[in-house]
């Protein structure tokens, strides 16, 4: 998809079409989501500072992310997929391998598919996709990413090496910053440098890399399409505007992410038989503690509880913490079988009324029912300057 979240927010806002749009949080230590096209002319890109993309547009308009939202138009994206062939291998939430050497007797060749794909997007989701098609999963995808935005890009077989020995060795797998670096140091600059580079001598530069990047060059790319497996942890983090030593503030904001997965959980038909819990600390240093749960659960409560329990057995931290995580793990289907009985009912009441809270959300939008515990500090009457107590 084109600028997906950037895209997904502007149904809901479609006034803003036409002028810089970021998603994300305004905070100066959080990153951008997704940038709209407009806002990447001012040099905007997905996981750029904040601070330095409002520096850079000031006049552009930030929308905060909405999760539940990308999720469900994510699934609808892959079932168009889904109908052109049963052979999807997805990659993130808004991009997929197709392998539609089936589906072309069906339905035409794959500019045909290829099109018809975008068009069923646009007509039925609002949003537009960019298209790559190749004989293999890596030349699709320099296809795809040079389509963009809205656009489709077919690479026939017999013109594959002749086109990708017009590229930058950028373009390349594998091929970061630090590795065309040391590539241009001995110089190679293209694709096609790489490509008739002796494998030994990339070998001595690159190590064990080496040899798939000079394939790469040459068009080879023996990876055939996956079909996507289950989902095997559901999660989310959060990253401190400034670094947090209180541990009130840490278990506020586990209730908080614990809900956020709870959700993503119940949406999805999974339980999580495990829960880990993930710190890192104001050096970027992280660590992860995990443990397994008596039983598979799909509520806020039970997860919080794990997760609590993971933080008190730390025990007293080295420094303060910049950013904290949860993750719902050993997922398995069956969101709304039964439970193992018990003679104590509460969890079945959280889950209940967890499940209630799902329903009000969805119907007038996210967080206008939330856990007392995650309301909004205020003041007390004619406090200045005194602590804050919760409402």
């Amino acid at each position: 998809m084109d600028a997906f979240f950037v895209s997904v927010e502007l149904l809901d806002h479609p006034h803003l079409h036409g002028v810089p749009v970021v998603v994300g949080s305004p905070s100066g230590r959080s990153v951008v989501l997704s940038a709209s096209y407009e806002a990447r002319a001012f040099g905007i890109r997905s996981a750029m500072p904040m601070s330095i993309a409002m520096r850079r547009c000031p006049g552009a308009v930030i929308l905060p992310p909405h999760q539940r939202r990308y999720s469900e138009v994510s699934q609808q994206v892959m079932r168009i997929f889904r109908s052109v062939t049963p052979h999807v291998e997805q990659l993130s939430v808004d991009e997929a391998f197709l392998d539609i050497a089936g589906s072309m007797r069906r339905l035409g060749g794959p500019r045909e598919i290829g099109e018809q794909v975008r068009a069923e997007i646009s007509s039925t989701l609002g949003i537009t996709a960019s298209v790559g098609a190749g004989t293999t999963k890596f030349v699709a995808k320099i296809a795809s990413t040079r389509a963009k935005p809205d656009g489709l890009l077919l690479i026939p077989g017999d013109q594959t090496v002749a086109y990708l020995h017009t590229l930058p060795v950028s373009a390349l797998w594998g091929v970061g910053a630090k590795t065309q670096e040391a590539l241009a140091r001995i110089g190679i600059h293209t694709v096609e440098d790489v490509a008739h580079t002796p494998v030994p001598t990339l070998r001595r530069l690159l190590g064990s890399a080496g040899e798939h990047v000079h394939n790469l060059a040459w068009g080879r790319d023996p990876r055939r399409v996956v079909v996507s497996r289950a989902e095997k942890s559901i999660g989310a983090e959060e990253t401190f505007a400034t670094d947090i030593e209180d541990t009130n503030v840490l278990q506020r904001e586990l209730l908080r992410l614990s809900h956020r997965t709870a959700a993503r959980l119940r949406a999805s038909g999974n339980r999580a038989g495990g829960v880990a819990l993930k710190l890192r600390y104001a050096d970027f240093s992280t660590l992860t503690r995990s443990k397994k749960l008596d039983e598979p659960v799909d509520s806020a409560n039970a997860l919080y509880a794990a997760a609590t329990s993971l933080l008190a057995v730390l025990g007293d931290r080295p420094m303060p913490v910049r950013l904290i995580g949860l993750r719902a793990e050993s997922l398995e289907s069956g969101g709304d079988g039964s439970t193992q009985l018990t003679i104590d009912r509460r969890d079945d009441n959280w889950r209940l009324a967890e499940r209630v809270l799902d329903d009000v959300n969805r119907k007038f939008g996210e967080a206008r029912v939330i856990p007392a515990g995650l309301l909004a500090p205020r003041k007390q009457p004619g406090a200045n300057d005194g602590p804050a107590t919760g409402g």
